[in-house]
């Protein structure tokens, strides 16, 4: 893996799962691949936090790793690849992209089953990791909402094969007329390429929840959902976003495996998709794709 700097943000504290502390396990397990002068890890508290009146589980601990995340991206080369831990381990990288940015020149493609655009109030749960989009939006506390140059503008917002929304989520997108592309049109890469051309934006930023892919493909997640999309043309679209866009940054997310050996079987799926976030594109089709 060439070009990328990589950072690790092993944070458990935004998800509502059960299954939450394996999420450091899961980057743990990702950490052992990735190529050691390039990568960093930010640390993570050991306390699950508190609320503090925001309405967001265990905020107080989310805001510690939002900042140390910040200070550690300050010193990183451009593009950065983030390693959760829970989405809302992403926060403060997709924040950072954006910043570094002017504003609309990045669109940001979410990869994920869930649309993550919860707010206080819409929440079922509290739990952060399906509040964090919204955060970005610039719609939560403050310590941990977008306010200035990091605040993403809905209409460069792509959700890609997302298919399990609440109904305050389904009403959001609907009345910002956010873009979906489902997990259908994915078979053809140019879908999205051409949802991402039509913001206007230069470049992109690269969110990965696992669960993306079909349950079929992978073990190690906490919220799997049917109908999902095959490693294969979510690499191939990968490459296709970076053949035409510049990559601001990008995040894989959500890896919580039961066992070591539970990891191992899943890592060849990982890696495929890492070394699609920083290899070679190819061209369409080409020698180096997943066929």
């Amino acid at each position: 893996m060439s070009g990328a700097s990589f950072l690790v943000v092993p944070q458990w504290q935004g998800s509502g799962s059960s299954r939450a502390m394996r999420l450091i396990d899961g980057a743990d397990a990702i950490r052992g691949d990735l190529p050691t002068a390039r990568t960093h890890q930010v640390p993570v508290p050991a306390a699950a936090g508190e609320s503090l009146g925001t309405g967001v589980n265990r905020f107080s601990s989310l805001a510690v790793v939002r900042e140390a995340t910040q200070a550690e991206l300050g010193l990183l080369e451009a593009p950065v690849v983030t390693i959760g831990g829970d989405c809302g381990a992403e926060l403060a990288a997709v924040q950072h992209a954006l910043a570094a940015h002017p504003p609309g020149d990045v669109a940001v493609v979410w990869f994920d089953a869930h649309g993550d655009l919860n707010d206080v109030e819409s929440s079922p749960s509290g739990a952060f990791c399906g509040m964090v989009l919204r955060a970005i939006l610039g719609d939560g506390p403050e310590g941990l909402a977008s306010t200035g140059a990091d605040r993403l503008d809905p209409a460069q917002l792509v959700l890609a094969g997302t298919r399990a929304l609440d109904d305050g989520e389904s009403a959001y997108v609907d009345e910002h007329g956010i873009r979906v592309v489902a997990s259908g049109e994915l078979d053809d890469p140019e879908t999205i390429v051409n949802a991402v051309a039509a913001t206007g934006a230069s470049a992109v930023y690269l969110h990965i929840d696992l669960d993306v892919l079909d349950p079929s493909a992978i073990e190690g997640i906490g919220s799997p959902e049917p109908f999902g999309v095959q490693p294969e043309r979510l690499t191939e679209t990968i490459r296709a976003l970076r053949r035409r866009f510049e990559l601001a940054g990008a995040g894989l997310m959500e890896f919580a495996p039961e066992t070591p050996d539970a990891a191992g079987h899943d890592l060849p799926v990982i890696l495929r998709i890492l070394g699609a976030l920083t290899g070679p594109t190819g061209a369409p089709g080409g020698a180096d794709g997943d066929r």
